[in-house]
């Protein structure tokens, strides 16, 4: 049995709390706040508490779903990423690009949903984007 800690950066808002995920034998197991952490002091919300459990969770998505004949089947990621490439640049030149929104998730890191912003407001030419967990 292999038991080890490691210091990470809560996914869920942008305040930055530090915790410990508790990880036996390569799974995730639960989080100890770090009392050190400049912005949590040793404490987290019921986010941060739960934060482990999407990790590993058999509902969580390994490969990208594509919608054919009003069924999900399993696709590679280069058919999805065409598909919604080409889906964009079609609604975008059919309606402009006010036509499309972004809501980006709480459960990627800040620098990755910066991306998503600046994807939206330089490639996309709009300013619909929002985030779940914003303070």
């Amino acid at each position: 049995m292999q038991y080890k800690t490691v210091l990470t950066t809560c996914p869920y808002c942008g305040c930055g709390c530090n915790f410990y995920l508790e990880v036996l034998d390569g799974e995730i197991k639960g989080v100890i706040p770090c009392k050190s952490g400049a912005v949590n002091q040793g404490k987290l919300c019921i986010k941060g508490w739960n934060a482990h459990e999407f990790v590993q969770s058999p509902k969580r998505l390994k490969v990208p779903l594509i919608k054919k004949n009003g069924e999900f089947v399993e696709s590679t990621w280069d058919e999805a990423l065409d598909l919604v490439a080409s889906r964009l640049k079609e609604i975008k030149e059919k309606n402009g690009p006010d036509s499309i929104a972004f809501l980006s998730s709480a459960k990627v890191t800040n620098e990755e949903n910066y991306i998503i912003q600046k994807f939206v407001r330089a490639g996309i030419g709009t300013n619909n984007v929002d985030h779940c967990a914003r303070l």
